[in-house]
């Protein structure tokens, strides 16, 4: 690959940006990267093992003269920080962004985007229940998806670098309205994190089964919803809060399949129980099909980075 940006400000330094220095720096994508974390301990961190080429006390100082700004930080926080950024952004830039969440994330930043600059917001799918500067790896993106949802007036140029600079780290990408956008991720990620959260405090609150029962028993299912419910709380807390219709919907349809197979098992429905666990299992099929997961013993995972 060759360089597509000169410059690239990452702002907020957790899993995902670090993870994008790593996979820019394999593939050559950005002559310079950097980087600025609120909290100075990040910061630091950030410094001593060697996370972007230059670490930044501020805001502004990490985006003056960047090609290409990206905010990593919660979605909650997106608004203030493109605010803060704003005023020394370069005409021609263009400013993106990692959220998990994209009808919320355009209404927050958009009135901050100065004329002449490009907003394409983004979402790569992909992650790990690890976070901060440390967990970041280059292979976090092979063969996963990254959204593009461009706002409208999006310049067609500024999207097409934006899409190769997701490809040359690896990603597969795909652009999608925003509104389609967080009810697809209402599907595929928010409502299943929510429900992995009920399931770990439901185990919590069982005072029947012990505590070391549940840690030494819980290959057989539950291993999966903790590793769920160990994800980043102030990033999901924003999620939830900033996705609110689309989850709420989800969990509505949810709540309804749960009655529904509260009834057969009630009632001995094993045909009804039998046909849907048969669909559900296609399901499954299809993911490993589509080389987004593995079907080896613990998934795969045992070899994912710490």
């Amino acid at each position: 690959m060759s360089q597509i940006y000169d410059r690239v400000a990452l702002i907020g330094l957790g899993l995902i940006a670090s993870s994008m220095f790593w996979a820019m720096k394999r593939a050559g994508l950005a002559g310079e990267v950097t980087g600025y974390a609120r909290s100075a301990a990040t910061r630091e961190t950030a410094r001593r093992i060697g996370l972007c080429d230059r670490v930044c006390d501020t805001v502004e100082e990490a985006v003056e003269g960047a090609d290409l700004a990206v905010l990593c930080v919660p979605v909650g926080a997106m608004g203030a920080v493109a605010e803060q950024m704003a005023p020394v952004l370069k005409p021609g830039a263009t400013v993106s962004d990692v959220g998990s969440v994209k009808r919320h994330v355009i209404e927050a930043v958009s009135p901050h985007i100065p004329e002449g600059v490009h907003f394409i917001p983004a979402h790569p799918l992909a992650g790990t229940e690890h976070s901060g500067p440390e967990s970041g790896f280059a292979e976090l993106f092979d063969n996963r998806w990254s959204l593009l949802v461009p706002v409208e007036g999006s310049d067609p140029d500024a999207i097409a670098k934006l899409r190769a600079l997701w490809e040359g780290m690896g990603s597969n990408v795909d652009e999608m309205d925003a509104d389609h956008h967080d009810l697809v991720l209402a599907v595929t990620s928010h409502a299943p994190h929510l429900i992995a959260y009920t399931m770990v405090g439901v185990a919590d609150d069982l005072r029947r089964v012990t505590d070391t029962e549940v840690i030494k028993y819980s290959a057989a299912g539950f291993r999966d919803f903790t590793r769920i419910a160990a994800s980043d709380p102030t990033m999901w807390r924003d999620v939830f809060l900033t996705n609110k219709d689309a989850t709420l919907e989800i969990l509505g349809r949810f709540t309804e399949e749960l009655f529904a197979l509260q009834r057969a098992i009630r009632t001995g429905d094993g045909e009804q129980l039998f046909d849907y666990f048969t669909r559900t299992r296609a399901i499954r099929r299809g993911i490993i099909d589509a080389g987004q997961d593995t079907d080896a013993p613990d998934f795969g995972r045992g070899k994912t980075p710490t």
